[in-house]
C-alpha cells in the first residue's frame, strides 16, 4: 500500500492504515490544509499562484481568520473510480466543515473541472482522480482560482499546513452549503466547439466513423455527447462509468490490443483512447496501428501553427513540451518558423513555461494537449476537435497524416524503487559520467537528460509512483530501447 504526498496533491491506494494509504483521515487532513491555504491566500488579497512559503500572509493569521465573508466556493469533480463516491463524500463534508460552499459537478473529466472553476468564478477546485493509475488508486488534484494546478511553492505550503495541522473549522452558523450541478459537461463541449480553429462544419461533412475506448470511466459519459455534437458516427468500447477498468488504464500500445483489433475490421476512420480522467489522448490509425502517443501533440501543434502562420505571416510562434517528449515537436515548430522550448516534466511546469514564452500550444508527449485559447490544462476534447479539424481539411487518412511528420521512436522503461534507494545520488553520478562526453549535452533541470546528436535518454523520479522513469528516443525502437536499457544497467550497478 502506498501514500504519496507531493506538491501536486495527495495520491495513494485505498485501504490500510493512516499515513500509509489514501484513507478518510488523510483525505480530511489534506482537504482541510488545502481549504486553509485557499482562505489565507484570498485574505492576503493575492492570487493563490503568487503566494509563496515566505509570504507574510503564510502561517501568521489568527484562527478565526479562516471564516469567510463573503463566502468562498470550491468546485469538486470526480472520475469513475470505484472509491470515488467515498472520497467525494469525505472531501465535500470537510470543505463544508471549513465553511466553504461546494459545487459538486459529479462525474467529470479533469479539464471539465478546471473549466468549471473559471466558469463558476470559484476560489478553487478539487479533482478526485488518480489519472492513469490502476483501479485501487485515487487522488486529490488541487486547483487555484484560475482552474490551474497549484505552483510548486503553493503545493509546498499546503503540505506544510497539513503537517502542522494548523486548522480551524467553521462554527455552526458558518458551515458551507452543497450545490449539485451537472451542466458542466455540456458547457465544456460548447466551449471546445467555439474555438476558432475547430472546424465543426468540415468535421461534419467528412462524416467520420470513430471507435473510442473510454476505459469504463468518465470518458464514457462525455465523449458520446461530444461525438454527437460533432456529427460523428461512433462506437464506444468500455463505456460504462463503473471504475472497473477493462485493462491497464495508461493509454500505451501494450494496453490497447482490444481497440487495435477492433480497428482492423476496417469499419472506422479513427480510433480514440483516453485515460480515466480524459486529459490524455492517443489515436489509432484506420488500419489498427498506433498513431503514436507522442504524436498526438505533434499533429495538433502542426495544425494550429499552420492555421496561425497562414493568417499571421509576419509573426513567430512558440511551442513547449517537457524534456521527455519527442523531438518531432521541435522539428514541426521550426518548419513553421517558430521556436521550441523545453520544460521540466509535469503539467504545471509546462504551463509555467508556456506563459513565460507566450506559447500558442504545448503539452506533454504522454498525449496531453494544452491549448491556451481554451485553458491552461491538458484536454483530450480539445485535442480530438483540433485533430479531426486537421484531418477533415486535409482530406487524408490518419496513417497518411502520420507519414507527414518526422519519424522518431521512444522507448519508455522504468526502474522500481526500494525504500533504501538514494535516487538523487544516483542521478548525480549519471550526470558526472556524461559531463565530460563531448558528444553529449546534459540537462539537469528535471532528473538527468543526456542529449546526443541523433538520440537522447532521460532519467527522472516519478511524481506519482515510486519509480524512476527512463525515456529514450532514437530513429528506431531498437536503438531507443537499447539506449534506455544501457542507462538502466548503469543505475542498477549503483544500487
Amino acid at each position: 500500500m502506498t501514500l504519496i504526498k507531493s506538491i501536486s496533491g495527495i495520491r495513494g491506494t485505498i485501504g490500510g492504515q493512516t499515513g500509509d494509504t489514501l484513507n478518510p483521515l488523510d483525505i480530511v487532513k489534506f482537504t482541510t490544509a488545502y481549504a486553509t491555504f485557499i482562505s489565507r491566500s484570498e485574505e492576503c488579497g493575492v492570487r493563490s499562484e503568487n503566494t509563496t512559503a515566505d509570504s507574510p500572509c503564510q502561517g501568521n493569521l489568527t484562527p478565526h481568520s479562516t471564516l469567510h465573508t463573503p463566502r468562498k466556493t470550491i468546485v469538486v469533480g470526480r472520475d469513475g473510480r470505484i472509491s470515488g463516491l467515498m472520497v467525494r463524500n469525505v472531501v465535500v463534508g470537510t470543505l463544508m466543515g471549513m465553511g466553504y460552499d461546494v459545487i459538486d459537478i459529479g462525474y467529470a473529466t479533469t479539464p471539465t473541472t478546471e473549466l468549471a472553476v473559471r466558469m463558476a468564478q470559484a476560489d478553487g477546485g478539487i479533482i478526485i482522480t488518480a489519472s492513469h493509475n490502476p483501479r485501487q488508486w485515487n487522488a486529490l488534484k488541487l486547483l487555484n482560482s484560475e482552474g490551474e494546478f497549484l505552483t510548486a511553492a503553493d503545493g509546498a505550503e499546503v503540505l506544510r499546513i497539513a503537517e502542522a495541522e494548523d486548522f480551524h473549522y467553521a462554527e455552526v452558523d458558518q458551515l458551507g452549503t452543497l450545490t449539485i450541478d451537472d451542466s458542466y459537461n455540456r458547457r465544456h463541449i460548447d466551449a471546445v466547439l467555439g474555438l476558432k480553429l475547430v472546424d465543426v462544419e468540415a468535421i461534419r461533412q467528412r462524416k467520420f466513423r470513430v471507435c473510442a475506448d473510454t476505459i469504463n470511466s468518465v470518458g464514457g459519459i462525455i465523449l458520446p455527447e461530444f461525438f454527437q455534437a460533432l456529427g460523428l458516427d461512433y462506437e464506444i468500447l468500455n463505456g460504462e462509468c463503473t471504475g472497473d477498468f477493462a485493462h491497464n488504464p495508461e493509454p500505451l500500445e501494450k494496453n490497447l490490443h482490444g481497440i487495435m483489433d477492433r480497428m482492423k475490421s476496417g469499419e472506422f476512420d479513427l480510433g480514440i483512447v483516453v485515460d480515466p480522467d480524459v486529459d490524455r489522448l492517443a489515436f489509432i490509425c484506420e488500419d489498427g496501428t498506433m498513431f503514436g502517443e507522442e504524436y498526438t501533440l505533434v499533429s495538433v501543434a502542426d495544425y494550429v501553427l499552420s492555421g496561425m502562420t497562414s493568417s499571421n505571416s509576419n509573426t513567430s510562434f512558440t511551442t513547449v513540451s517537457n524534456l521527455s517528449s519527442t523531438r518531432a515537436l521541435r522539428d514541426v515548430t521550426e518548419k513553421h518558423g517558430g521556436q521550441y522550448h523545453a520544460a521540466a516534466v509535469g503539467e504545471v511546469n509546462v504551463t509555467t513555461k508556456m506563459k513565460e514564452v507566450g506559447a500558442v500550444i504545448g503539452g506533454e508527449g504522454n498525449g496531453g494537449v494544452i491549448y491556451p485559447e481554451s485553458h491552461y490544462g491538458r484536454d483530450a476534447l480539445v485535442g480530438i476537435a483540433l485533430f479531426l479539424s486537421s484531418l477533415a481539411q486535409k482530406g487524408c487518412t490518419v496513417s497518411e497524416l502520420r507519414k507527414t511528420f518526422p519519424d522518431y521512436q521512444i522507448a519508455k522503461n522504468r526502474i522500481d524503487l526500494t525504500p533504501d534507494t538514494d535516487v538523487d545520488a544516483i542521478l548525480v553520478k549519471v550526470k558526472e559520467m556524461f559531463a565530460k562526453d563531448s558528444s553529449a549535452t546534459v540537462n539537469d533541470i528535471d532528473g538527468v537528460k543526456i542529449d546526443f546528436p541523433d538520440r537522447w535518454v532521460h532519467l527522472r523520479k516519478s511524481n506519482t509512483e515510486p519509480i524512476i522513469r527512463v525515456y529514450s528516443e532514437a530513429q528506431t525502437m531498437q536503438q531507443a530501447d537499447d539506449l534506455g536499457k544501457q542507462l538502466m544497467q548503469v543505475v542498477y550497478s549503483m544500487q
